[in-house]
């Protein structure tokens, strides 16, 4: 029933196992996003592979792809194209900017300024880009995967709290284990170029047929209401001023259908939205005195919640519809 997701998913972490050694977590993130109709925000301290991470995930798919190294003094229109007046035809043309595309790696997104990150809400929420009062479609599918260094404040612009809510999904690559880090130490050594591994294989067509099977997997009411008190917590917490919204909400059962699609379920246990929990709603809880994004405190929140928030009896058969 799940075939063209099961399909999608061992593909994607075979090709990206043979660059990035171990994050099988972020992988599975990061295949669930694609079919969810999201967006990635990978948020880990240099070196650790976000970059690379990207662009191998983009190279697997049969797909449009673009990358943008944000800058300070980067524009709007840089991201999302401008009106030019052409001299020879004397009328505007418009020039498309990268959102243009279906993968758009956006680097060290908080680089670039609260003006040129704006740009990118519209495109994110509603896949469209208006400029000077002309609605332009963005292609489809579109997924916008951005990195980010949270430990570098100098020459940074921290995401405001609505474009943290644009992205699905928030993650990091974190430090690899020592096995993982001789077998790094291996390949680089061996000079194994990242284009011998990774090759387009995913076309948008098994895109599209996986979002309408991820459609499919069924969810209990028991656990609508199992996602909604979670998220209902959030807003209730000591010392949050903004908890998860109804959009965050939406996107932990999207997230949840994700992953039991990828364990080769068509219907959502409660483990799938646990899971699917800190990678949704950790980001997007705002707590007093945010002066500085006070790092683990929405994990940790989060981790709390779902200690005392009941879980749904196991007597319940969650695969009944």
């Amino acid at each position: 029933m799940l075939r063209t997701i099961e399909s999608i998913h061992q593909t994607i972490k075979k090709e990206i196992g043979a660059v990035i050694v171990g994050k099988e977590q972020v992988t599975d993130l990061a295949v669930i996003c694609l079919l969810c109709g999201g967006h990635m925000l990978i948020d880990d301290v240099p070196g650790t592979g976000k970059t690379v991470f990207a662009k191998s995930f983009a190279q697997v798919l049969s797909l449009d792809f673009k990358r943008v190294q944000c800058v300070p003094d980067m524009l709007p229109s840089d991201l999302v194209g401008v009106n030019f007046f052409d001299m020879k035809e004397s009328e505007f043309r418009f020039i498309r900017g990268p959102v243009f595309t279906n993968i758009l790696l956006v680097d060290e997104i908080n680089r670039a300024m609260p003006k040129t990150q704006s740009g990118l809400l519209e495109c994110m929420e509603e896949h469209q880009v208006t400029v000077d009062g002309v609605t332009y479609p963005l292609n489809e599918p579109f997924m916008v995967i951005a990195t980010q260094n949270p430990v570098e404040t100098k020459g940074t612009f921290e995401l405001p709290e609505a474009q943290l809510d644009r992205f699905l999904i928030k993650t990091s690559m974190g430090y690899s284990t020592h096995e993982e880090n001789v077998e790094i130490l291996s390949r680089k050594l061996s000079h194994v170029s990242q284009s011998e591994h990774t090759a387009s294989k995913i076309s948008a067509e098994m895109i599209v047929e996986a979002r309408k099977e991820l459609a499919s997997v069924y969810v209990h009411r028991d656990l609508l209401s199992y996602a909604a008190s979670i998220c209902e917590a959030t807003r209730h917490a000591k010392d949050v001023i903004l908890g998860a919204s109804p959009r965050a909400m939406i996107a932990l059962i999207l997230v949840a259908r994700g992953y039991a699609a990828i364990s080769g379920r068509d219907y959502v246990l409660p483990d799938d939205i646990k899971r699917s929990a800190i990678p949704v709603l950790a980001h997007r809880v705002v707590f007093h005195n945010n002066f500085f994004r006070q790092g683990d405190l929405g994990e940790k929140l989060i981790c709390s919640i779902l200690e005392t928030t009941p879980v749904p009896s196991e007597e319940i058969n969650f695969s009944v519809r």
